[in-house]
Parts: structure tokens; C-alpha cells; sequence
């Protein structure tokens, strides 16, 4: 007799309610999960991996989503059969779920034991006393360093990973047979992730329980899964076993999402695109050492653009109303040159003090002491209109587009602002002549003028934010984290674009990324930045081929590295 699969997906089909009709958005998939399986679902933002989960929870928003052919079968029971009560005792008892953003997951308002323990409360009949004590054990369980201080603190009084780990502890409280993991590590330090895996992994051992692992990162599902499917477009592309689909991708789309990645082995010169594999329309072309070593030379024959000298920003906090001031060194004693035409980039986890270091040069949060000089004037210094006249020439391209653009304006009005600050352009007429020429660098088109921020995808969203920070025609810029949350093949399209703008317009840029991987293939010189000091100092490929500091070779070899 054939062993029946935990989970079945067959020929299922979900739809969205439009003005006018319903839309589908997964086109009947088959694919199942194995008892004490890890099965990778793999695809880019809007490929139905998400969905997908959220079908299976049934947790689809009511009225404007519905199933509309196929069956989610759990222990050969039709989920979709059973009545409220019979699918309460399923999920959320037998399938869990790890969502993506801790920090929405999680109740601010409310202490993180407490939260814990009101899942142990509604799914088992422990006293109260038991209930604690679990709560605590789960907290050992996912290495929480200190179980009694995380059952006592509020959600923001935690690091991204210590949110990620309370999170765990709720989904497997009530040891599931099923953990739907929904990008589990997404914006987490390369270290936070490692250890997120490695976890994830044992949870999965000592449970005996299959996990859901969804994500857009092929090579990070390769250090945990044992099968993938890749979606796309609401499809299944392949599905096989991890070993297979990395060795011998058969789709072309598999291909693209593994070749879109930087690699630690070579430097490209453009990283191909989705589009460019599967027009089978890119031919590698590598920078060779002797290039770089000449691009070198021209960049650091020059006096330095920006100097930072002994840099130091403290905090001051202290505990209650009458407690003692405590003083924090968020950036202490950082010093370091940028030169013109220069990638430079910053790296270290979550904490480390580089966003605060660029926040800093920007005059957007001031140094406690020390000197950062531009052009040889110290701007520390600066104030009214010398200020102003500044912030022209250094400017920054967030993390997140979508928080950074005005809901309320057109995409055309919002890169327009800035240049009616400065005194960029001579009239309306003339400054939309040349956002439209920005909006078409930029690789986006004139049409989109007028629409709004929401109308766009994420990487759309950074294009703006792009041509928005270049319309000010700036010297310096600071990328800070701006590809971060973008899909892998989004990621390479916008890390071109900013290597084609710097090469048209003679940009300086500061990279600050805690995606190794990433600074490495855009970055001339790295600093390696730990608890506000620079850890590490030097040329990128001589640090990633041999790294001094054992700090460095932590976050070098923490980095996933696919098969």
C-alpha cells in the first residue's frame, strides 16, 4: 500500500476579485510534501509562493480571494470539507505558520512571553504555571540568550533576531506535524540567518515535522531543503530534488534565478537578468585583475572626496525616570577616505553602526565628535545655506522606496520637489523635460509621470527613488541598503542601472549592505564595520579571498553559498 503524502496540492487554482471580474493568480499547481520533509517553494515577489501558503492556512482574505478548482489535502483529509471548528483543530494545532515580518507578527503592546503563552492557553489545558514554564523551555529551545528577559520584554525592546525567534517559538508551541515557513530570514543579517537555518533545521529533527520553506533565494534554500519547487507567474517551472534543480536546472526561469546572484568566484561586468537568459541574450563579460588593478590607480591618484576622521556618535539612554545616564557608542572613532568615482562599501550586521556612520555624513543625525571634510571643508560645521548647498551634493537612495516617496503625490511631482528646493531647472515645462528623460534613464517610462507610488512594484519603486536622489545631479551617494528587499533578479537589474549611472554621470557611492555577496560585486574598497568600529579595511577581493579578522571570516563564511 502507497504511503500517503502529509500534504497534496492538486490542480489547485486561486482567484482575486477585480472591479469587474476575478483574476487568476495560481494556475492549477500539483506538488506534494513528504512526512519530516523540507520543501523549498522558490519564486519572485507575485509568483503565488505566498498565496500558495496562505491557501493552505486558509487564511485567504475573505470576499475578495477565493479557491477555485483544485483540493489542499492533509493526511488525506480534503482541508477545505471540513467545517470552522474542524479546521481550527488543524490549523494552527497540527499546521503552523512563521510570517515574514516579525515585527507586524508580533503585538507591540503586549509582553512576548504573554503572547507565547495565549497560543499554549487556547490549543491545551495547562495551568497557568505549566503554561509559563513551556514558555520558557520553547524559549531555550530557539536560543533565545536570555529565555527570562524575552518572556518580559515588548517586541521593540528585541533585535530583528530575537523577534524571529519568539516567532519560532509560537509556531512550534504547539509542536505542529506541519511548519509553513514564509521567508523566515528576509532583511536579517547574513550571520542572524545562518542561525535561523541551523535552527530551523534541528526544530525540524527533534519535531519529526515537515516545514513549508518559502522563499525567493535559491542559494539559501539549498543549505536547508531537501526538494524545491519554483514558481513563477502563478505556475510550477520544475520541482525536484534541491540537488538536481541546482546542478541541472531544466527551465529556463531556474537558470535565470541562479545565475542572477552575484558569485564570490568572478566579478561581471553586468549581472544577466530574468529577460536576458531566457532570450538567451547574455554573454558574459568578465573584469579581469589587471582592469580593476588600472581602474584602481586612476580612482586613488586623486586627493580623497570625503574624509572622515576619528568620528564618534554617542547615545545617551537611561533606565526609568530616575535612573542612571548610560552612554552608548554607536560610531567610535571611525576613520576612513572616499575617492571620486568610488564604490565604497560598508558591511556588518544589524547594530554595527553604519547606518548611523552614513546618517552622520549626510549631517542628517551629527557626529559627537570628530571631523568628516568634503571637498576639504569640514561640514560638520555647516549650517544654514552652506548646508543646504551640501545636501545637493550628497544625497542618499533608501531601503525601502515605498516609505520614503509621498503616498499623495505623482511620481513625476515627487522627483520635481527636490529640484524646485535646489533651484534645479528654470520652470515647470523645463523641469518635467528632464524628469521625463530621468524617469527613461532610470529604465522606467515617460507614461509614468503621473502616476502614484502604489501603482508600481517594489524594484519600479526603487527606479523612482533612483531618479528622484540623481535629479539633483549629486557628487556622493549613499545606497543604504537599497536592494535589500528586492527579488533576486529585480536585485541585478538595479545594481546594473547604478553601475550604468555612475559610469554616465561620475557618481561616488557608499554601499552599506549586510548582504555580503552583494557589496562584494559592486564594491572597490570594503570596511567591515562591528560594534561602531571598523573591524576590517581594504580592497573587496582581497578581503573575501583573505580575511584577517575572525569577525570578517564569520560573515564571509555565513554567506549561502548554493551547491
Amino acid at each position: 500500500m502507497q504511503k500517503k503524502p502529509l500534504l497534496q496540492i492538486e490542480n489547485l487554482a486561486v482567484a482575486f476579485k477585480s472591479k469587474t471580474d476575478w483574476i487568476e493568480v495560481i494556475h492549477h499547481i500539483n506538488f506534494q510534501l513528504e512526512k519530516n520533509e523540507i520543501l523549498a517553494v522558490v519564486g519572485e515577489s507575485g509568483s503565488g509562493k505566498s498565496v500558495t501558503s496562505l491557501a493552505i492556512m486558509n487564511l485567504l482574505p475573505k470576499g475578495i480571494s477565493k479557491i477555485t478548482s483544485g483540493s489542499i489535502t492533509y493526511e488525506g483529509i480534503d482541508i477545505e470539507s471540513l467545517s470552522t471548528s474542524e479546521k481550527q483543530q488543524i490549523i494552527g494545532n497540527d499546521i503552523s505558520m512563521i510570517f515574514q515580518e516579525p515585527m507586524s507578527a508580533l503585538n507591540p503592546s503586549m509582553r512576548c512571553g504573554l503572547q507565547v503563552a495565549e497560543i499554549l492557553n487556547q490549543h491545551s489545558s495547562l495551568s497557568s504555571s505549566e503554561i509559563k514554564s513551556e514558555v520558557l523551555n520553547l524559549f531555550e529551545k530557539v536560543k533565545l540568550p536570555d529565555p527570562k528577559h524575552a518572556f518580559k520584554a515588548y517586541p521593540h525592546q528585541l533585535s530583528g533576531g530575537q523577534k524571529q525567534r519568539i516567532i519560532i517559538a509560537m509556531a512550534i508551541a504547539n509542536k505542529p506535524k506541519l511548519l509553513i515557513a514564509d521567508e523566515p530570514t528576509t532583511a536579517l543579517d547574513v550571520t542572524v540567518q545562518k542561525e535561523i537555518l541551523v535552527l530551523l533545521k534541528s526544530l525540524q529533527e527533534e519535531y519529526g515535522m515537515s516545514i513549508l520553506f518559502i522563499s525567493h533565494d535559491l542559494a539559501l534554500v539549498s543549505e536547508i531543503a531537501d526538494r524545491v519547487v519554483v514558481m513563477y507567474k502563478g505556475n510550477i517551472e520544475e520541482q525536484g530534488a534541491v540537488k538536481d534543480i541546482f546542478r541541472r536546472p531544466k527551465a529556463d526561469y531556474t537558470k535565470a534565478l541562479l545565475k542572477s546572484r552575484p558569485t564570490m568566484d568572478e566579478r561581471l561586468k553586468r549581472l544577466p537578468t530574468i529577460s536576458d537568459i531566457v532570450n538567451d541574450s547574455f554573454s558574459p563579460e568578465v573584469i579581469s585583475k589587471d582592469t580593476r588593478k588600472k581602474q584602481h590607480k586612476d580612482i586613488y591618484g586623486k586627493a580623497p572626496l570625503l574624509e572622515v576622521i576619528d568620528v564618534e556618535k554617542v547615545y545617551l539612554s537611561k533606565s526609568g525616570w530616575l535612573g542612571k545616564q548610560h552612554q552608548f557608542k554607536a560610531v567610535d572613532g571611525v576613520r576612513f577616505n572616499v575617492f571620486e568615482g568610488e564604490t565604497l562599501g560598508l558591511v556588518g550586521e544589524s547594530g554595527c553602526g553604519k547606518s548611523t556612520l552614513g546618517n552622520a555624513i549626510l549631517q542628517l543625525d551629527k557626529a559627537t565628535s570628530g571631523i568628516i571634510k568634503y571637498n576639504g571643508v569640514d561640514i560638520t560645521k555647516l549650517k544654514g545655506n552652506a548646508l543646504r548647498r551640501l545636501r545637493k551634493d550628497i544625497q542618499i537612495i533608501f531601503q525601502d522606496p515605498f516609505a520614503s516617496l509621498n503616498p499623495r503625490l505623482t511620481v513625476g511631482r515627487a522627483i520635481m520637489e527636490p529640484m524646485e528646493v535646489h533651484g534645479i531647472g528654470t520652470s515647470f515645462n523645463d523641469r518635467k523635460e528632464k524628469v521625463l528623460a530621468l524617469l527613461e534613464q532610470v529604465g522606467l517610462e515617460a507614461s509614468h509621470f503621473n502616476r502614484y507610488p502604489h501603482e508600481f512594484s517594489g524594484g519600479q519603486r526603487q527606479r523612482i527613488g533612483i531618479a528622484r536622489t540623481i535629479a539633483l545631479n549629486p557628487k556622493l551617494i549613499i545606497c543604504d541598503e537599497s536592494v535589500s528587499a528586492l527579488d533576486i533578479s529585480v536585485q541585478a537589474q538595479v545594481l546594473n542601472l547604478l553601475n550604468d549611472l555612475k559610469k554616465t554621470f561620475g557618481f561616488t557611492y557608499i554601499f552599506i549592505s549586510h548582504d555580503l555577496a552583494v557589496v562584494k560585486y559592486m564594491a572597490d574598497q570594503l570596511l567591515v564595520m562591528n560594534k561602531g568600529k571598523i573591524e576590517e579595511a581594504g580592497e573587496a577581493d582581497a578581503i573575501y579571498a583573505n580575511p584577517e579578522k575572525e569577525y570578517t571570516k564569520r560573515l564571509i563564511h555565513a554567506i549561502p553559498k548554493g551547491l
